[in-house]
C-alpha cells in the first residue's frame, strides 16, 4: 500500500504503463495471428503488407520496453520464417585476384 504522495503517484502512472504495454503486445499477437491466416489463405499480394506492418509493431514494442529485444528478434525470425524464403538477391561481380608479384 503506497503511504507517501510519490508512491502513490508511481502506483498511477505504473498503472497506465502497464495498460500501454499490455496494447503493445496484444496488437503484436494479434497481427501475427492476422499474418498466420493470410499465409495460410494464400494470399501472396496481402502477405508482404501484413509483414511489413507486423515487423514495425514488433520494433516499436522493443523501443519502448514492451517486449524484450531478444523476443522481438525470435518474433521476427519467426514470421520471416512463416513467409518463407525470399528470392536470393543478385551475385555480386567478385574481383579478380591477381597472381604473382607486382
Amino acid at each position: 500500500m503506497p503511504n507517501t504522495k510519490q508512491q502513490k503517484k508511481r502506483v498511477r502512472s505504473a498503472a497506465r504503463q502497464r495498460l500501454e504495454n499490455l496494447r503493445y503486445r496484444s496488437t503484436v499477437k494479434t497481427l501475427t495471428r492476422r499474418l498466420e491466416a493470410t499465409v495460410a489463405a494464400g494470399k501472396k499480394d496481402r502477405v508482404e503488407a501484413e509483414h511489413r506492418e507486423l515487423v514495425r509493431w514488433i520494433d516499436r514494442a522493443a523501443a519502448r520496453g514492451a517486449l524484450h529485444r531478444n523476443t522481438a528478434a525470435r518474433r521476427k525470425a519467426r514470421a520471416a520464417r512463416l513467409i518463407g524464403p525470399s528470392p536470393p538477391p543478385a551475385p555480386a561481380a567478385k574481383p579478380r585476384r591477381r597472381l604473382g608479384r607486382g
